[in-house]
């Protein structure tokens, strides 16, 4: 079986356990979440970082992102420019207007400043120990980490651990990997 097709298999496994998670407890993992991204960047000083709107049964950042705005980080969120290209940062603060983006998402729009990101927080499907992680399918976060050089973490819900998650030579391998429990 190719790669792609063990991706697409796992894909519909991955969102019913994430869809699980989410409903069982999505607001204290997103409240746990922040306290241990918060403490694996404690040591690093504020510098512009890269979060995302959670979609559906996503783990919420929104709680530490606002966190790290208190904290005078300056945050950005991604803006999708076309298929098959690497993501853009638009600068964000909690309460600025968004636009609807592509793929139900929403982003900043032109009027926001764009920026480079220090640091990355990437959502995911599902990862493994080695710091692999499975998206939507789109590519969009790993040609985005093969163009720049940051540090990743990735956020899930514990429940999205996998032992492998099947991967290409284009699939990028995250910094870390942080979960409600904490750093894998």
């Amino acid at each position: 079986m190719s790669a792609d097709q063990d991706k697409s298999n796992l894909r519909e496994t991955a969102r019913a356990r994430r869809i699980k998670a989410h409903n069982q407890d999505a607001e204290g993992a997103a409240q746990s979440l922040a306290t241990h991204v918060l403490a694996l960047l404690e040591d690093k000083p504020p510098t512009i970082i890269a979060g995302y709107r959670a979609i559906g049964s996503e783990i919420d950042v929104g709680p530490l992102m606002g966190s790290l705005v208190g904290l005078g980080w300056h945050v950005a969120l991604p803006v999708v420019v076309e298929n098959a290209a690497p993501l853009i940062f638009r600068s964000w603060t909690p309460g600025d207007e968004l636009v609807e983006g592509p793929l139900k998402t929403v982003q900043p729009g032109a009027q926001c400043a764009q920026v480079v990101p220090d640091v990355i927080i990437t959502p995911l499907l599902a990862f493994d120990e080695q710091g692999y992680r499975l998206g939507q399918g789109g590519g969009f976060y790993d040609r985005t980490l093969a163009t720049l050089s940051v540090l990743s973490i990735g956020v899930a819900f514990a429940a999205q651990r996998v032992e492998l998650v099947p991967r290409d030579w284009f699939d990028q391998r995250l910094d870390f990997i942080v979960t409600e429990q904490g750093k894998i």
